[in-house]
């Protein structure tokens, strides 16, 4: 009976576990093809619009604690997002994530030059809006939405860069 069953299915047991060109290059096309589905499809979904986060409202500071031309180093929203607080010129309060969106270093205030510097790569971003000023970052910094109300600055939420 054995012989009968090597006639019916006659199969090199030696070469058996060898793959050949047509299937490995069918797989391999299969695979690629989802590969980039699965991106088109991450890519798509990145692009659709979110809900607003929302962010519990967190005093800062009180307006005379920061001094025109000063900063102060504060978290927000949870106590490891190293955040500061400016004030550039009179009852003018900007705030902004303190991590460099090129690799989180963190940012200083250069008043004399109106920017945040970030030393590891020689980054700045201007202090206005947050935008790229030099180096190699490519995204804003986030800005730390605040309030100022009776004298005192609270932050309200984080706008993405």
């Amino acid at each position: 009976m054995d012989d009968r069953l090597s006639q019916d299915f006659p199969v090199d047991w030696e070469e058996d576990h060898y793959v050949s060109r047509r299937e490995f290059f069918k797989f391999m096309t299969l695979a690629s093809g989802g590969l980039a589905a699965g991106s088109v499809a991450l890519a798509a979904w990145s692009r659709l619009p979110r809900e607003r986060r929302s962010f519990e409202r967190a005093l800062i500071a009180e307006t005379q604690d920061i001094a025109v031309g000063g900063s102060l180093q504060f978290s927000y929203p949870r106590p490891g997002d190293l955040c500061i607080l400016m004030q550039p010129a009179e009852g003018n309060f900007v705030a902004y994530s303190r991590r460099c969106t090129h690799l989180s270093c963190p940012v200083e205030y250069q008043p004399d030059q109106h920017r945040l510097y970030c030393p590891c790569h020689n980054g700045a971003f201007a202090v206005s809006d947050g935008h790229v000023l030099q180096g190699p970052p490519q995204r804003p910094l986030p800005r730390v939405e605040i309030e100022v109300a009776d004298g005192k600055i609270f932050a309200t939420g984080v706008a993405a860069s």
